[in-house]
């Protein structure tokens, strides 16, 4: 059932209740002044957490001129996950599974073939037991292996999501790093962001982190597959499509010295003040902003050390993981680049160990803005990998009842499983 027109306009009219602060003017204006003043470098109580890797610039390409490049890389490999998304049983199971796959440019139908599930469980019930091993199908081309969680009922449906995904993620990539011989692109940061932001969380996931070896192994083969590629001297990226921190955001709140009231939700927002091109244009209701869509902008690359990222930094403790290479190599490193066209901005990543190198660093640079300009939104190579590991609607629900009558048991269900039943939501 459709709003009626005058009840639309009733909820409309509360807009006029609100007095939203600053102008777009000035936010604009706050936004130069962050850039300028504030970010070579960002410290919080005297340490460094956000500084540039080379010299602090805002740059822009034409995006046909950058399509039309020559590439930088002859093949490129692309990685991404997928699961059911957590479910809940009546027998008292919490289930998610993740499947892996790798995507590769020119196409390798054996790669593609190729799958690492995940399946992790959370019980109550104490005399459930899990067979961890790991085993092989479809002609040895795939590998599965269940894994058992800690009974954190309040967190079971988070617990399971991120050791599934992260752990079928990881292990892939290692499986087939060797084949990777230009650049890897994962979709997604560089490290398993979800799990390490456990330990800001609660006290009763923090512990985890600290007490099962777990997450712990999990982030060891992130760290293993960063000394493999910087080994073999082959650069891989994290390509981030919704960047969501707030590194800068909370730093300037934090600033009491200066007083600073930050108008931005997190990071992304800050970034696309700061990087979209326009003008303010007269029109029949006023000045109105009008943006320019001819080209990508982007920031330089910048070595993170807040957040989630400072385990990894060079004064993190990686969670009790062993760095076999000097500290720094591991650090993460970004630039954030801005598509007019979708008024979106994406966030790469990339260890230092290759971006502290000038000619990698370009290299990498003009990479994604050549992909970002010819597909209009991620990487090809990203899309790619999505495809071949994303788990449809309709399989997530046959895979959901074909797990029931595994277990002998029922989804425990709501009225909003029933009311949107077969809807996006």
């Amino acid at each position: 059932m459709t709003l009626d027109p005058v009840h639309f306009d009733g909820i409309a009219g509360l807009a006029d209740r609100i007095d939203h602060g600053a102008d777009e003017r000035d936010r604009r204006a706050f936004a130069e002044t962050v850039w300028d003043s504030f970010l070579d470098p960002l410290t919080v109580d005297g340490r460094s957490i956000l500084e540039p890797v080379d010299e602090q610039s805002r740059r822009l390409v034409d995006c046909e001129d950058v399509a039309l490049r020559n590439r930088e890389f002859d093949t490129v490999h692309g990685l991404d996950a997928g699961t059911i998304n957590p479910t809940t049983f009546k027998n008292g199971l919490v289930i998610d599974v993740a499947q892996t796959a790798m995507s590769a440019t020119p196409t390798d139908l054996d790669l593609h073939r190729s799958r690492t599930a995940v399946m992790t469980v959370h019980s109550n019930d104490e005399t459930m037991t899990v067979d961890e091993d790991w085993g092989t199908f479809d002609e040895g081309y795939s590998r599965s292996r269940a894994v058992k969680t800690p009974p954190l009922p309040r967190f079971a449906e988070g617990v399971v999501h991120a050791l599934a995904l992260y752990l079928a993620e990881s292990k892939h990539a290692l499986a087939h790093a060797e084949r990777v011989s230009d650049l890897l692109v994962l979709d997604g940061p560089i490290y398993p962001r979800g799990l390490l932001r456990w330990a800001d969380q609660h006290p009763d996931l923090a512990d985890f982190l600290l007490e099962d070896p777990r997450p712990t192994t999990v982030l060891e083969n992130y760290v293993r597959l960063v000394e493999r590629f910087r080994e073999r001297d082959v650069p891989l990226v994290g390509f981030v499509k919704n960047p969501a921190t707030r590194v800068i955001t909370r730093a300037l709140k934090r600033d009491d010295e200066a007083g600073l009231s930050v108008p931005w939700s997190d990071d992304s927002a800050l970034f696309t003040r700061l990087l979209e091109r326009g003008e303010y244009v007269d029109d029949v209701t006023g000045d109105r902003w009008e943006r320019n869509t001819e080209a990508l902008t982007y920031t330089n690359w910048f070595r993170s050390r807040g957040g989630v990222d400072r385990p990894l930094s060079i004064d993190g403790d990686a969670l009790g993981v062993e760095r076999n290479r000097a500290l720094e190599d591991y650090e993460v490193t970004f630039f954030v680049v801005y598509d007019p066209r979708d008024d979106l901005v994406y966030r790469v990543e990339a260890p230092y160990g290759f971006t502290r190198d000038p000619e990698t660093r370009e290299r990498l640079t003009m990479h994604l803005l050549q992909e970002i300009a010819v597909a209009h939104g991620p990487p090809t190579i990203v899309q790619k990998a999505d495809e071949l590991a994303r788990i449809g609607a309709a399989e997530k629900q046959s895979l959901r009842e074909t797990l029931e009558q595994r277990f002998d048991t029922s989804q425990d269900r709501t009225y909003d499983d029933l009311r949107w039943d077969g809807e996006t939501y």
